[in-house]
């Protein structure tokens, strides 16, 4: 008779590994999705700001190449410039994109209305803190400096053109995380993220994962925008955000950052019954 061991973590939860944008600053992640369409018109091509956040969380890169691969988009191109959107034109948007970013990330990137308070808790039971994004390396050092000024500096930080294999929805960054931060099992570790790449990309890294609704990306609000809803009209965008990150795979889904102490508390009592993400 064969028999299979499996082996199952059983300790505590070692890290938290966050998003940016849309999850601990940026409430409804503009800084990436209002850059791009300044990026696109630039070359005199309208992108609403509705499409503007479906590739998100993907690379900066890869988000406009995918834009540009939206049949809408792709037709407003040909209608331009009598052709089809090349890798030549994604690499030129980029270009354009880039230094954009870097000059008003910061007007977007303010905390997250308990943030701080959420990750000092964190903090307290011992968890590491991690994070990476879609944004590339020259963007994080500027918002690095900035959400440093503003209280929030997490133990590793890793930008999407940090690593040859390329960003979301594949798990190198988070991984890079768990080897950055010392972490034993990658089920020790919950990724937090308010995008379905993010969401992808700790569940190919075998973490727990945790979606953001109220403050992400599928609900695109500002703070104020969001507060200002009726009940039952935030109820209703929150809905339907949820049903895509759950559909996703997210274990959890939250409003924002503020909550996720609980799940934390949940997710390790999961562990300690002898569930794995």
């Amino acid at each position: 008779m064969n028999y299979r061991y499996q082996r199952r973590y059983a300790g505590p939860l070692q890290a938290v590994i966050f998003d940016w944008a849309g999850t601990v600053v940026d409430f409804g992640s503009f800084a990436p999705t209002q850059v791009l369409i300044d990026a696109f018109a630039g070359f005199g091509i309208d992108i609403s700001l509705a499409e503007a956040r479906v590739p998100m969380g993907l690379a900066k890169w890869d988000h406009i190449r995918a834009l540009g691969d939206m049949p809408q988009v792709s037709a407003r191109w040909q209608a331009k410039f009598g052709r089809e959107m090349t890798d030549r034109d994604v690499d030129a948007i980029y270009e354009a994109f880039m230094p954009l970013q870097v000059a008003k990330v910061g007007q977007y990137s303010h905390l997250i209305a308990g943030a701080l308070d959420a990750i000092a808790a964190l903090r307290e039971r011992g968890l590491k803190i991690g994070s990476c994004t879609g944004y590339p390396r020259v963007v994080m050092n500027a918002l690095t400096d900035i959400a440093a000024e503003r209280g929030y500096a997490p133990d590793c930080i890793v930008a999407t053109d940090d690593l040859k294999p390329g960003g979301r929805p594949g798990p190198w960054m988070v991984l890079h995380n768990v080897i950055e931060l010392g972490v034993s099992d990658v089920a020790a570790s919950v990724k937090v993220d308010d995008t379905v790449p993010g969401i992808d990309e700790g569940l190919a890294a075998g973490m727990w994962t945790v979606g953001l609704s109220a403050s992400g990306n599928e609900v695109g609000l500002t703070a104020e925008e969001w507060a200002a809803l009726t009940p039952v009209a935030q109820a209703i965008k929150r809905a339907v955000a949820e049903k895509k990150l759950y559909q996703a795979g997210a274990h959890y889904v939250i409003d924002t950052i503020a909550d996720l102490l609980p799940v934390i508390v949940d997710i390790e009592a999961r562990i300690a019954r002898g569930e794995r993400p």
